[in-house]
């Protein structure tokens, strides 16, 4: 019998996307049976809760973060393997399947890395999608499916921090052992770009950066290239022949530099402060 993987699902007040990631899990071509899902949501005051009834009796309610929602959930399941989601991802139907055919081809493999690819139409849709892609498996990206054992064994997300949380996390999973990237994409619903709310976001993850910082040391090696302005303004669209894609999308070049430009001029001035 194949293994059971448990899915966890962070949720606060996502009414507008659950059913669309739900559903994209019933589609899995994973037996259906060996499938766990876990929503954990944050005091939602719309029809969240509801919506997940139809899909899962397995809900629960925890705060004040995604890193507590996340590790409650996984305490909760039952699987052998865990893979935790954001409420507007969508799953491709076959993430699963090759997931476990990847960790149960080489047991050496603790966690996977699972393409994402952003969803959206207009330019600064495109372009997060654009960059997106050069994440895929570098220390911007954070495993995202886990062997259970391994990811309670690690004592799961840092509470302490809100943002770098996913980082801290896969730093820690690629010291315990062996990762690698699993191609059959999970999509994310970002909805269309708007940039007001993009750098909101961005700004309020940021401010645990430090703590994080502090954690590792600014000596560290890969905390020396997430905060870098080599490596992420310039190191990880180039590296291992993916300059060809970066320089070959010259519009979409621009529009990403001057996102990663606002980014960092708004951590800078927040250092400041």
């Amino acid at each position: 019998m194949p293994p059971l993987v448990s899915i966890i699902i962070s949720t606060k007040n996502e009414e507008k996307h659950i059913e669309r990631c739900l559903h994209s899990i019933q589609n899995q071509s994973y037996p259906k049976d060996q499938i766990e899902i876990i929503v954990v949501d944050n005091a939602s005051n719309d029809k969240t809760q509801q919506l997940a009834q139809k899909y899962t009796d397995k809900i629960f309610d925890k705060g004040p973060e995604r890193s507590a929602q996340r590790n409650y959930g996984v305490k909760q399941a039952l699987g052998e393997y865990i893979i935790y989601l954001d409420a507007d991802m969508v799953l491709s139907e076959d993430v699963i399947l090759e997931c476990v055919s990847k960790v149960q081809k080489d047991p050496e493999i603790v966690a996977l890395y699972v393409s994402e690819i952003v969803m959206g139409q207009k330019y600064f849709s495109r372009v997060r999608r654009f960059e997106r892609y050069f994440y895929d498996g570098t220390v911007i990206d954070c495993v995202r499916f886990i062997r259970r054992k391994i990811f309670l064994e690690l004592g799961g997300f840092d509470e302490s921090l809100t943002g770098p949380e996913d980082w801290d996390l896969d730093k820690r999973i690629r010291m315990a052992g062996k990762v690698d990237l699993a191609t059959k994409p999970i999509y994310h619903n970002e909805t269309e770009f708007n940039l007001r709310k993009y750098l909101s976001k961005k700004s309020y993850y940021a401010k645990n950066f430090d703590l994080y910082i502090k954690k590792w040391g600014e000596n560290d090696p890969e905390i020396r290239k997430q905060f870098g302005v080599w490596y992420r303004f310039f190191g990880v669209f180039l590296e291992n022949g993916k300059w060809k894609k970066f320089l070959g999308n010259p519009p979409l070049m621009a529009g990403l530099f001057f996102l990663r430009f606002l980014v960092g001029l708004d951590y800078i001035s927040r250092k400041k402060h």
